[in-house]
């Protein structure tokens, strides 16, 4: 099944996102080599691509994963969580209806 995890940054976390995000990446690849991934990215903290300075205030994550456990276990492990990037880490169930 899919889950969508949705993370939170902390305030002035830019920095810190950064030099995490290598060893975050890495494990974005692993999903997407295992045709897991559906879709990842940051949300810009203001209405741009590449926010600078400005930073992001999150995350989406949509993979398959076998169960909601699994997910959240998954997400827990996240090196963003680890280097207290983010504030709060939401696992829901999600269900794909578009694009067939």
């Amino acid at each position: 099944m899919l889950y969508a995890i949705i993370s939170e940054d902390v305030a002035n976390s830019l920095e810190l996102r950064l030099t995490t995000r290598p060893a975050h990446i890495k494990r974005l690849q692993d999903l997407q080599n295992t045709g897991r991934l559906v879709l990842a990215g940051p949300h810009p903290a203001i209405d741009s691509d590449n926010p600078g300075a400005a930073g992001f205030t999150g995350s989406l994550i949509i993979a398959e994963f076998e169960s909601l456990q699994d997910a959240q276990y998954w997400a827990n492990a996240d090196p963003y969580v680890a280097a207290q990037v983010y504030s709060k880490v939401t696992v829901k169930p999600f269900k794909k209806v578009f694009p067939q």
